[in-house]
């Protein structure tokens, strides 16, 4: 006549999603809004047993049943619903991964239908019939271990009542009073059932939503772990990767493929002059200037400190050399006195075309040092090799 199902099927649904895909570190709003949901769960017990308790009334005012059992058994569901709530709201619960301890609710309110059931057998039907819905509840949170040693603990104890005993389990339908209590029964029993196929179906959906969700998040988890923080840009451990994979398509393909290395010139001069926090600022906004000026197929990273590696697929030296020379124009154009007036930021580079024997290392060896060629003719210029 009673159950543990919730009356909040959408929120209930929610919490199932989050202990299955969420990280087992607790949040205090997690915790919060865990406690919330088992209030509403265990309100919605109450409402539940004082349903059958109305039921049993009928039963009694009929005649079937003592007058005493109404109140015996919504006592009894009670006692077991304020025992979860002390657990409740004292944390206990939130010690355990299934934190509404499904299998020992579970077992808490099967144990008192079938008390009830040995105690009042002439409508022992209408406790029976609950532990359907008991167990439909259950099968949403347990694993198939706890799902199996309910389901024993359930036919050890119908096994007692059916073989073991001579009792009279029937459904009283003698008088007009009869057929109604027993038609409330069943109407009871349906409306939780179809609550519990709303509950199953919003977690369906929301474990869909979440899965959608954990994608995107690992996406972003891996974006992330490949930019670098400050500028935005490919961080060295993915710009090599990227510079291997360039190498071994222009291979494949036989096309040509050009790097540059970058470097702003006398950056440790900016970073002692006006401090970090510029020095980071001229290091971001040189890298959006870059974005905003390459194409989709060429890669841009941070090679460490104030370098970064271009890869230009598909590009010839000579191309290269002056899609670089542009870069250094447009840089060097720019109005740094937002940062200081006196400001002026400049950039050297190292362009170097893919050669037959060439790996990554000597590709990129030869992009250093024509960097440093630059570097020795004075910086602001683009070199190549």
């Amino acid at each position: 006549m009673g159950t543990p199902a919730s009356f909040s099927p959408d929120r209930t649904a929610a919490e199932v999603a989050e202990l299955t895909l969420a990280a087992s570190a607790m949040t205090p709003e997690v915790t919060a809004r865990r406690v919330r949901q088992r209030r509403q769960m265990y309100a919605s017990q109450v409402v539940s047993y004082s349903l059958g308790a109305s039921v049993l009334l009928l039963y009694a005012y009929a005649g079937a049943v003592e007058m005493i059992v109404p109140s015996l058994f919504w006592l009894g569901g009670l006692t077991i619903i304020g025992t979860f709530t002390v657990l409740s709201e004292s944390g206990f619960e939130d010690r355990f991964t299934d934190h509404y301890l499904t299998v020992y609710q579970i077992t808490a309110h099967m144990t008192l239908q079938l008390v009830f059931l040995l105690s009042v057998p002439t409508i022992g039907i209408c406790f029976v019939s609950v532990l359907f819905l008991i167990f439909a509840f259950g099968t949403l949170r347990m694993t198939s271990r706890q799902a199996m040693t309910t389901w024993g603990l359930a036919t050890a104890g119908l096994v007692t009542v059916f073989v073991f005993t001579d009792l009279p389990i029937g459904l009283p339908v003698a008088t007009r009073l009869e057929r109604i209590a027993s038609m409330l029964c069943f109407v009871l029993v349906i409306g939780q059932c179809s609550f519990l196929g709303l509950f199953g179906s919003t977690l369906r959906k929301i474990l869909y939503t979440r899965s959608i969700e954990l994608k995107a998040a690992y996406q972003r988890i891996e974006e992330l772990a490949e930019l670098d923080e400050l500028t935005g840009s490919y961080n060295r451990r993915c710009i090599m990767r990227l510079l291997d994979e360039e190498i071994a398509q222009a291979r494949k393909t036989e096309t040509p493929c050009a790097i540059a290395l970058i470097d702003l010139d006398w950056f440790k001069r900016i970073n002692d002059a006006h401090g970090h926090p510029i020095g980071d600022e001229v290091l971001r906004t040189f890298a959006i200037t870059v974005f905003a000026n390459i194409r989709p197929v060429d890669r841009f990273g941070r090679y460490g400190g104030e370098e970064f590696l271009l890869l230009l697929p598909e590009t010839e030296g000579d191309a290269a050399a002056r899609i670089l020379d542009r870069l250094r124009m447009i840089i060097a154009d720019l109005d740094w006195s937002a940062f200081s007036p006196s400001m002026r930021v400049t950039i050297s580079a190292g362009v170097a075309a893919l050669r037959d024997n060439d790996n990554a290392d000597t590709f990129l060896a030869r992009a250093d040092s024509s960097l440093y060629s630059a570097k020795a003719r004075g910086r602001n210029r683009i070199s190549a090799s």
